[in-house]
């Protein structure tokens, strides 16, 4: 709003105490520094629960596509007439076999249940699966019949099994003999160790050349699924619905959706939960401006009747309490805005502070699913909650300003 320069010269002396004034003051301060926190928080909640879902869907997806096609029996004997109709498949870019079955492996006398996934080994070493992710040793050792593996992180740590070692697959449906099955047990040398953030996949993934997995799990030419990547994730159901209609019977057609439903709806309930939850601290935030613009015009009641009789028009009143309000709420709305980044900023090492200090692990990687605390900030979602905490600071000014408005001189200056 434009203002008059004497308008500007009462505003700024009422954001400033006066004599008698240092309890409004105090309010006002409350006021600013709720704002600022209220808005901080609901930037870095917004931030975090983006940075979760992108960082899963990144993590989860990229490893198992946006969809798979995959065998009842966890097999697919057909997959090579499946690959080529997936390839075919308008908005599907990209598509791979790929076996995925869970087993036991040993090493040094320690057992940890596995997930052995069998790739092509131009998949293994595609950019951005596992090539960015290894700690120590070598992808490129992972070629067919050289009985190479690489291993998660955590389970390496659970083994002790390092680089160079040798760990022993227990796949329990082995051979058939006249006394039952024999479990087949393979060594294996670990070639590399990589961490891909997920600690289900890491404490778990153990990474071979397809043929070696399909020699170790005896399924002779099979795959277990084909995976599918598409162009527009969002719209995955329409994309794979060709697909489903064709194989029905013979396989069975999951997107991302289907696979991580649970956990993809648990954030979305967490978001809006959280966004109402915190969106009521600004909104308390506001009240106390309210507040304290209320007990400022009271204060004011005299100066404002001396005012009015000088020639103000209650406009002119209306604009001065206004932007004495909205003021103190866009002081703290810019403060909120700068703390919740420098929040986003040093997130980890405030959550590493915090578990140092209270010695516990606050962020505990087995029920997290990640690593770190992600976080991506949406630019058009601050801009949001600006515009919102903003909006309601104008509103909570309206009242006390016409209330000033209203004030009439006559009646206050009866006895002066």
């Amino acid at each position: 709003m434009l203002l008059s320069a004497h308008e500007r010269m009462i505003a700024k002396r009422y954001l400033l105490p006066g004599k008698g004034e240092a309890f409004i003051f105090l309010v006002a301060a409350f006021s600013l520094v709720a704002v600022a926190l209220g808005v901080a928080v609901l930037i870095v909640v917004l931030s975090i629960t983006n940075g979760f879902r992108a960082e899963l869907f990144d993590k989860i997806v990229g490893l198992n596509g946006h969809a798979v096609v995959q065998g009842y029996d966890g097999r697919l004997p057909d997959w090579q007439q499946v690959l080529a109709q997936v390839k075919k498949t308008p908005g599907v870019t990209d598509a791979t076999p790929l076996i995925e079955q869970p087993q036991m492996a040993s090493y040094g006398g320690r057992v940890a249940g596995i997930l052995v996934r069998g790739m092509t080994v131009p998949d293994i070493m595609a950019p951005g699966t596992f090539d960015t992710k290894v700690l120590v040793g070598n992808l490129k050792e992972l070629v067919p019949g050289s009985s190479n593996v690489a291993i998660g992180s955590r389970l390496a740590t659970a083994l002790g099994a390092q680089v160079g070692g040798n760990i022993s697959i227990i796949n329990p449906e082995g051979q058939s003999t006249p006394f039952g099955a024999v479990p087949r047990i393979v060594s294996y040398r670990v070639a590399a160790i990589f961490e891909i953030g997920i600690y289900d996949y890491d404490k778990a993934f153990v990474v071979m050349p397809m043929e070696d997995a399909q020699t170790l799990l005896l399924m002779g030419d099979t795959v277990g699924m084909v995976e599918v990547q598409t162009s527009e994730p969002d719209n995955i159901a329409a994309i794979m619905q060709p697909i489903a209609k064709r194989w029905e019977g013979k396989a069975v057609v999951s997107d991302w959706r289907s696979m991580n439903a649970e956990l993809f709806e648990a954030l979305a309930v967490d978001r809006v939960v959280s966004f109402f939850v915190v969106s009521l601290i600004t909104l308390v935030a506001i009240v106390n401006i309210l507040s304290s613009l209320i007990m400022l015009v009271r204060s004011k009641t005299r100066d404002i009747a001396i005012i009015r009789t000088m020639g103000a028009t209650r406009a002119s009143i209306v604009r001065i309490f206004m932007t004495v309000g909205t003021s103190v709420g866009m002081l703290g709305i810019a403060a909120g805005a700068l703390l919740a980044f420098i929040i986003l900023f040093f997130r980890q090492g405030i959550v590493n502070g915090i578990q140092f200090v209270t010695g516990q692990q606050i962020w505990d990687p087995s029920i997290r699913f990640l690593t770190e605390l992600p976080a991506k900030t949406n630019p058009l979602e601050v801009a949001a909650v600006l515009a919102l905490a903003t909006g309601l600071t104008i509103l909570a000014t309206l009242y006390p300003a016409y209330r000033a408005a209203n004030t009439d001189p006559v009646q206050v200056l009866r006895y002066e």
